[in-house]
């Protein structure tokens, strides 16, 4: 079915009032209302890391994150944030340390969901990433950046402690401000791992200002919050960084993107390993 016609399925299941409609590269959305109450209809195009972030949300109960109202492969129902204000508008205006206590706070409210964690995938399972690309025969990313890319992985991920179940793709424009709740998370990918591979996402975040994150310097900065603000090892949560900043430039080029030295992530990479070289 195709996902207009799955839009239009959902929108009179759920008994939805439209008020308005958006369209993305990935996804269909409505807002609008359901017996007076705002909603928000997303419907995916096709199937991905969010395809069940439906059975994600329902794990994590709303706890730093927005809830969800009802769900269905590739669908989901849930609560409208008001205004929506993305985090990254604080890193654009100078308020990257402010940005970066708010999320230590989203990650300390989800990071309570252990429950039902056997019905996802881990972070052993996004690392075979690594293997498929340097048999793919692909050259844009360096072989032996994508090896010790790999090798950082698999240490960290055969030395994990007290899994649980993580959002997968916390940063600044997937956190957003709602009036009544505060800062909240959205469009979870929903992995099971430890704690410190949650931080990898964010230090590579926001994206499209590189020049924001990719130092040695913020890096450390933020790493230095969360180990403050969280407890976290400042070791692991570098190691993580820099093998997923490389993975995320592997994803990249399977969704069949061009990347060279300029890609964010790789610029990120680059600066972490100037940091680990150091330790």
């Amino acid at each position: 079915m195709l996902a207009a016609e799955r839009f239009e399925e959902r929108v009179r299941a759920w008994s939805i009032r439209v008020e308005e409609t958006l369209e993305t590269e990935s996804s269909l959305m409505a807002f609008g209302t359901r017996g007076g109450l705002p909603v928000v209809l997303k419907v995916l195009r096709r199937e991905g890391d969010e395809w069940w972030s439906g059975e994600a949300l329902q794990v994590f109960e709303g706890k730093g994150m927005v809830k969800v109202y009802e769900h269905v492969g590739g669908a989901v129902l849930l609560e409208r944030l008001v205004p929506g204000t993305e985090l990254a508008s604080l890193s654009f205006n100078n308020l990257d340390e402010e940005a970066t206590e708010i999320l230590a706070g989203v990650i300390r409210q989800i990071s309570s969901a252990t429950e039902s964690v056997k019905a996802f995938a881990t972070v052993e399972d996004w690392g075979e990433g690594f293997g498929k690309y340097l048999a793919s025969g692909d050259v844009q990313i360096p072989k032996e950046l994508v090896a010790q890319g790999q090798r950082t992985y698999m240490q960290l991920c055969a030395s994990q402690q007290n899994v649980r179940l993580l959002h997968g793709d916390l940063q600044h424009y997937n956190v957003l401000f709602d009036a009544a709740r505060g800062w909240l998370a959205i469009d979870p990918k929903g992995v099971v791992g430890e704690v410190e591979y949650e931080i990898g996402a964010s230090l590579r975040n926001p994206y499209q200002r590189p020049e924001l994150f990719a130092s040695p310097e913020t890096v450390l900065r933020r790493v230095k919050q969360y180990e403050s603000l969280l407890k976290l090892d400042a070791g692991r949560m570098l190691r993580w960084g820099f093998a997923q900043a490389v993975l995320s430039a592997i994803w990249s080029v399977e969704d069949g993107l061009a990347v060279d030295a300029r890609n964010p992530a790789l610029m990120l990479a680059d600066a972490i390993q100037k940091l680990l070289e150091q330790i």
